[in-house]
């Protein structure tokens, strides 16, 4: 597995925190932006960037992203415009299981405001971040059909 990394200014303290967690954890990722606190990015360059990083590479190594931005919605807006894309925005770890299990989403899309919080040493996006990445998808024949049916539009 790969994994693309991106964020915009309101995201990017939480993409280094995230940075430093998957390298001490041995996943292999790719930085696509910003490479610096930027107060006047925008956030869908991000999003481009790694949605074409995603279906470039080889599916048969699973590459997905992580993209963070202040609400996380902006994010997945844009990465869900490219076709093979499904971005979800990710509060807790049970949304990403399920996320995962039933959707295959290929683009974790969270949300700095609510998980980055100043002061707050629960840091709730590690265990989602490791519930994404550990949950197969069930690849029930109805999962894979409404996925396949996402792809027509």
């Amino acid at each position: 597995m790969k994994i693309f990394l991106g964020a915009d200014h309101g995201g990017y303290y939480l993409k280094e925190k995230i940075a430093a967690y998957l390298s001490k954890h041995g996943y292999e990722w790719e930085d696509v932006g910003d490479k610096e606190l930027d107060p006047q990015d925008d956030f869908p360059q991000f999003a481009q960037m790694a949605a074409t990083k995603v279906l470039g590479e080889d599916e048969k190594t699973d590459p997905r992203a992580i993209l963070i931005c202040t609400g996380g919605q902006g994010m997945a807006m844009a990465a869900n415009r490219f076709r093979g894309i499904r971005a979800a925005v990710i509060w807790d770890s049970f949304e990403a299981k399920e996320s995962r299990n039933d959707n295959d989403s290929n683009v974790l899309c969270l949300p700095a405001r609510v998980l980055d919080s100043p002061g707050d040493d629960l840091e709730i996006w590690k265990d989602i971040i490791d519930t994404w990445i550990g949950t197969p998808f069930a690849g029930a024949a109805r999962y894979a059909r409404r996925n396949a049916e996402l792809d027509k539009f």
